[in-house]
């Protein structure tokens, strides 16, 4: 089955409500910067957040209305990197989630590859391999 992983260009907060959605944070849950930082003023939940006491490589999730909002957790403080391992790990615990509660559309934007600093040439292939393997279609936003 070939990875159903899509690059699109376009506002990722412009996708429909059917799409549960996907970015990187750290597990202080600071958001302060960059895309972190419209997700929390577009959904909020800091301290819903926090109280999932999530660690790097997992994955801290919201609920909003009809979506899913997914934390990945990539590294402890803002002001650390991720490493690619993190990220796998989280990613691996999104589609976990996806696939328990019958998420069928992904959007995210080039996760870990904007303050983060990972490459996007490596970053790419890791979604390709965690998704592989199951039903969801995954959208990578990109202005």
């Amino acid at each position: 089955m070939e990875p159903r992983v899509v690059e699109v260009t376009g506002d990722l907060f412009t996708c429909p409500s059917t799409h549960s959605l996907a970015h990187c944070i750290s597990a202080d849950c600071r958001l302060g910067k960059g895309i972190a930082a419209i997700f929390k003023r577009k959904f909020g939940g800091i301290s819903e957040l926090l109280a999932q006491r999530k660690k790097p490589g997992e994955v801290a999730v919201l609920r909003r209305g009809s979506r899913y909002v997914y934390n990945l957790i990539t590294k402890h403080k803002y002001y650390e990197k991720p490493t690619y391992e993190t990220l796998r790990r989280a990613l691996s615990a999104v589609k976990e989630h996806c696939v328990t509660h019958e998420v069928r559309h992904l959007a995210m934007p080039r996760i870990g590859c904007g303050l983060d600093g990972l490459t996007w040439d490596r970053v790419l292939p890791i979604i390709k391999d965690v998704f592989q393997d199951c039903c969801v279609q995954v959208e990578i936003f990109s202005l």
